[in-house]
């Protein structure tokens, strides 16, 4: 789009209870965890679903390898007022954890001008309690859905340590943990000799600790599992159909969505509901809907466990990076490119990646047998909350979950259904 152009409707928001016609079938484009909570929710309300994913499998983009982490406590938005002076470092790429990339695409442009917006204290209060709000309907939404299905992915409810080693970044931490009360959240403040009783793994931890956030009803998942197990849930008792290895090049509007496929065929349902993260603005864009979301490439390797394996989630906040049991092994995560597009794996970012892991905790797993080395791209929104907008009748979308797409997840299916 030229910079003269006019500006297409900018959705940014989640939008509730419009007046818009009922769909009796819907296309859910993208399987990876917003799409299969996505089709359970419709499914659930009798709607005929068609589950399309360009890959030959759910849950092989963003949903992968993620951090695995159920952060239902943990929604701070990225963007506050902390970051502004680390921009420089940023922009230069002299941050080993967070960078963002130089360039001159105007959305790109626009996207970093609505970060800097949303990075008030007013603002990031308020980014943080609406994400926290969907991250607990998702928890009970999660929990709804396990009561009624007993599908296995890896879920337990271990806790979630946030550790920090800045006594200033510690006490903001303990005051936001606070305010998050009134919404029923169960957040201690340990010292470092308590967390460490509780998870002896920090024992090992290079950095001092100045103090932990200890979130004890966070959960840990297999996402991509999930996928898998969601996916014959929902055809043999929803009877939703699917259609893998099929990619959309287009969506037409008019009596009904119709989806154009790659080899030319077209799907047709009465809505089409994309969720397939920042891929979404180009079969979005036809239709004057433009949508604030940038990809945000994330990495994460895997370790054999050891008896020194932390047990408990842990994030190291100065590092931004995470450890999650999964059993028998341990997953790590971190790092992130804002406005990088390719999901190739770069030797340099992952040697970095792994080599932070070993500086935070270097007895929690077996590093010399790394492996399962994957990126990802998260889609971001400047505001850290996903859209989730019905802009037509034929026509929604469920992206922008950044981070916390895992998390979200469930919650915002339910909430796309509520707009139907």
């Amino acid at each position: 789009m030229a910079a003269g152009d006019q500006l297409p409707h900018y959705i940014s928001t989640i939008e509730r209870g419009r007046m818009l016609k009922r769909p009796q079938s819907a296309l859910v484009v993208g399987a990876g965890v917003i799409g299969m909570a996505t089709a359970y929710a419709l499914a659930r309300k009798g709607l005929s679903v068609t589950l399309v994913d360009r890959e030959p499998r759910p849950g092989m983009g963003s949903s992968y390898a993620n951090g695995a982490q159920l952060s239902y406590c943990y929604t701070d938005a990225l963007a506050t007022p902390a970051i502004l002076p680390s921009l420089p470092a940023l922009s230069l790429g002299l941050d080993k954890a967070f960078r963002l990339r130089a360039q001159w695409d105007l959305d790109y442009v626009y996207w970093l001008l609505a970060f800097l917006r949303n990075c008030t204290h007013q603002k990031f209060a308020a980014n943080t309690a609406a994400a926290l709000e969907l991250a607990q309907d998702s928890c009970k939404a999660m929990a709804a859905m396990q009561n009624s299905h007993k599908i296995e992915f890896g879920h337990k409810v271990v806790g979630k340590m946030h550790v920090y080693s800045d006594e200033a970044q510690f006490r903001k931490a303990k005051a936001l943990s606070e305010k998050k009360r009134v919404f029923g959240i169960r957040q201690e403040a340990l010292s470092s000799a308590e967390a460490i009783r509780l998870e002896p793994a920090l024992l090992k931890r290079t950095d001092p600790i100045a103090g932990v956030i200890y979130s004890p009803d966070d959960a840990v998942g297999n996402s991509r599992t999930f996928c898998t197990e969601m996916l014959k849930l929902l055809v043999t008792e929803y009877g939703v159909k699917t259609s893998f290895k099929t990619a959309i090049s287009n969506v037409k509007l008019d009596q009904s969505a119709q989806a154009t496929c790659g080899d030319g065929s077209v799907m047709s349902a009465d809505i089409a509901i994309l969720c397939t993260g920042s891929a979404a603005s180009d079969l979005l864009a036809p239709h004057g809907v433009r949508i604030p979301v940038q990809p945000m490439k994330g990495y994460s390797f895997e370790l054999p466990a050891n008896n020194f394996s932390p047990k408990i989630s842990i994030t190291d906040s100065r590092r931004r990076i995470v450890f999650t049991n999964l059993g028998d092994r341990i997953r790590i995560a971190g790092l992130a490119e804002l406005g990088s597009t390719s999901t190739r794996v770069s030797p340099k970012s992952m040697e970095n990646l792994v080599e932070t892991a070993r500086q935070s905790l270097p007895d929690a797993g077996h590093y010399n047998h790394a492996s399962n080395f994957w990126a990802g791209l998260r889609p971001m929104t400047p505001n850290s909350q996903p859209i989730i907008s019905r802009p037509h009748d034929h026509l929604a979308i469920n992206t922008g979950h950044g981070m916390l797409g895992w998390t979200m997840a469930m919650g915002s299916g339910e909430k796309l259904a509520t707009l139907m």
